[in-house]
Order: structure tokens, then C-alpha cells, then sequence
């Protein structure tokens, strides 16, 4: 297995560590149990951003357990802080899930539930607009090796371009920060980016053009972008703690999509709280309409996720068997009465 993580997981590490605390320990002071819980400001994440701006995590969780939050900019950051036992919990893309699996030989994590479906796009200058004329250009990505990373170089070698790891080949890719991607754009730094809303919508904003959503790429326009993993020892350890994150995420989830204006708010809000920079509820509500809030993991996607990454040369071929247990979120939905779902 290549090594896909540099200077921005290490940074994610140290956030998280100063975020979590240095122990190791699921036992708070007072002898509650605490759950870490990971998560992105992104809008692909509000399934997580409701559930802790509603207090729908710690009303599930109960008196009991203490929630610990904190907060990465990209899934291979994440992975090192599951890793590194900062967090027991985090919402993360397929392709770093899929890394996390495959590195520690389908011992460390479970996927749990899914979260969310869409909310990607490639943004570029407004004068591109066939593949062929990516060549020589700069094009950003969350993180080397991250779900969107892994996309645009799959998306690229299908139109046969090239794009090396070191950001050589037919087109530069250059994986940043996207709290750097919208200023990097307007200072023509770079000539567009794959990333999540809300970003796609903010380089939309700043001038740029969609070239691909997505959704087009995949059957039904549906794929995960976003899924719920757990450390595998936690959940042995505390199934009845992750069974109410569970139930957390659930009505999360359904706070979403009962309540999209609302959750809109609560997700700029909270959005807001964490970068400084509140959403442009304009922007907010656009974006929306490319995404699908839903517990179900669509499995079948991450399976092909993993094959591009593979394609692309970022993991070696993996045995997935073991990813998933959905037992937990399946008694949830069957108590509020939903249709179970398959791996």
C-alpha cells in the first residue's frame, strides 16, 4: 500500500490531538464515556453539522456519554487521526474509508452508515471547455489521495491525460486546502478544482463554470460522498454508544430533509463557527439541490471507488470483505419504521 498522506495530515493530526486531548482513553473524568467524533465543513457533511448544531448526537447519546468534536479538511487526515486513536468516530469520503481498510488489513474501521450522495463538481475557468484543453494547466484537489483526488485523476485518464502524484504529467494537480482553493482561483493561481460543495458553488461565484457534476459520472446520479465510520475496537467495546450515534445520524438525517431550511441555516451557522466565514445563504440553497441526505452507504460505489483509485495508481488492489456492518443502523431504521439496507 503506497503512502498517501504529507504535511496536511500531520497538521490534521496535531488539530485533532490538540482538539481531543493527548489521552487515549474512551472514559471521561467523571467516568462517562467519551465519543470523538470527526467531521468536515463541508455542505457533503450536514448530516454531522445538524447532528451537532440540533444536539441530535447528544440527545441520542444521552447523559452518559460525552461528545468530543473535531474537525479535518480531508479524509486522509481523518484516517491518521483513527489511526493514531484521536477520534472513534468520523465522517469521511469512500476512498480514504477504503485506505483505512485496506492499511491496517481490514482491522481498524467499520463503515456504519451512510450519510450523504453528491454535492461534487469540477470547476473551471469559464474558457475550458473540453478535456483537451486541461493540458498544462493547475487543477486543486482536497488532498492527495482523497475521494475528489482520486475522481479528477480518474476522470483525467479516462480522457487520456496524465497527472502524477508529484503534480507532474498533462495537467498539474494540486492538492491544497480548500479554504485556499476560491482565493488561489481568483489570483489565477490554479485554472479550476474538483471539490465539495460549498466550495464547487463558491468557485462558481468567483467567476468559474461547472464542467462536470458528479453525479453525471455514476448510475442513477447517485454515489457516497459521505459515509459514518468507528474504530473497530470502539465499536466492540461500546456497540450501545455507537448504536445512538447511529440513531443520531438517523435523525439528523431526517431533520434534513423534513426541515431543508433549517438545516441550511444550522449547517452556515455552524459552518460559520468553524471557518469563520458564514455560508451566502444564495450559495447554500443551490448547492443543496445537488445532494441526497441518506443513511444508506451505496456500497456498490465505493467498490468502484476503490477500483479508480487503483486505476490511478493510489492503492493497490483491496479485499473489502469486512467493511461494512450495517446491523446496528438496520435496528435503528427498522424502530422508526424505515426499510433496512444492504451493504
Amino acid at each position: 500500500m503506497r503512502r498517501l498522506l504529507g504535511a496536511t495530515a500531520v497538521l490534521g493530526i496535531l488539530a485533532t490531538t490538540l482538539l481531543t486531548g493527548c489521552g487515549s482513553s474512551d472514559e471521561s473524568p467523571a467516568g462517562k464515556t467519551t465519543l470523538r467524533l470527526g467531521y468536515f465543513p463541508n455542505l457533503t457533511h450536514a448530516s454531522a453539522i445538524v447532528g451537532v448544531e440540533k444536539g441530535l448526537f447528544a440527545e441520542k447519546l444521552g447523559a452518559n456519554v460525552e461528545l468530543k468534536t473535531s474537525t479535518f479538511n480531508a479524509g486522509p487526515a481523518a484516517v491518521e487521526a483513527l489511526f493514531s486513536d484521536a477520534v472513534d468516530a468520523v465522517y469521511i469520503g469512500p476512498n480514504p474509508t477504503v485506505n483505512a481498510f485496506a492499511k491496517s488489513k481490514g482491522e481498524a474501521i467499520r463503515v456504519i452508515s451512510g450519510s450523504a450522495s453528491g454535492g461534487v463538481a469540477f470547476v473551471v475557468k469559464p474558457g475550458i471547455t473540453d478535456p483537451a484543453q486541461l493540458k498544462g494547466k493547475k487543477i486543486a484537489t482536497p488532498q492527495l489521495g482523497n475521494t475528489q483526488d482520486v475522481a479528477l485523476r480518474f476522470w483525467l485518464k479516462e480522457h487520456g491525460l496524465t497527472a502524477t502524484k508529484e503534480g507532474g504529467g498533462d495537467v498539474n494537480v494540486v492538492p491544497q486546502e480548500n479554504s485556499v482553493t476560491v482565493d488561489a482561483f481568483n489570483n489565477n493561481a490554479i485554472d479550476g478544482a474538483w471539490v465539495p460543495e460549498p466550495f464547487a458553488s463558491r468557485l462558481v461565484a468567483a467567476g468559474g463554470k461547472v464542467l462536470v457534476d458528479e453525479r453525471d459520472l455514476w448510475p442513477d446520479k447517485r454515489f457516497v460522498i459521505t459515509n459514518l465510520v468507528v474504530r473497530a475496537d470502539f465499536l466492540k467495546k461500546h456497540r450501545d454508544v455507537v448504536k445512538n450515534l447511529i440513531a443520531g445520524q438517523v435523525a439528523a438525517n431526517e431533520f434534513v430533509n423534513a426541515h431543508p431550511e433549517d438545516a441550511q441555516k444550522a449547517v452556515s451557522e455552524g459552518i460559520g463557527k468553524l471557518t469563520g466565514k458564514p455560508l451566502d445563504p444564495k450559495q447554500i440553497a443551490a448547492a443543496w439541490k445537488t445532494l441526497e441526505f441518506t443513511n444508506d452507504p451505496i456500497a456498490s460505489s465505493l467498490v468502484s471507488g476503490a477500483d479508480h483509485a487503483t486505476a490511478v495508481g493510489l492503492l493497490d488492489k483491496t479485499e473489502l470483505k469486512g467493511l461494512y456492518d450495517l446491523s446496528l443502523l438496520n435496528e435503528v431504521l427498522k424502530a422508526n419504521g424505515k426499510p433496512s439496507v444492504k451493504s
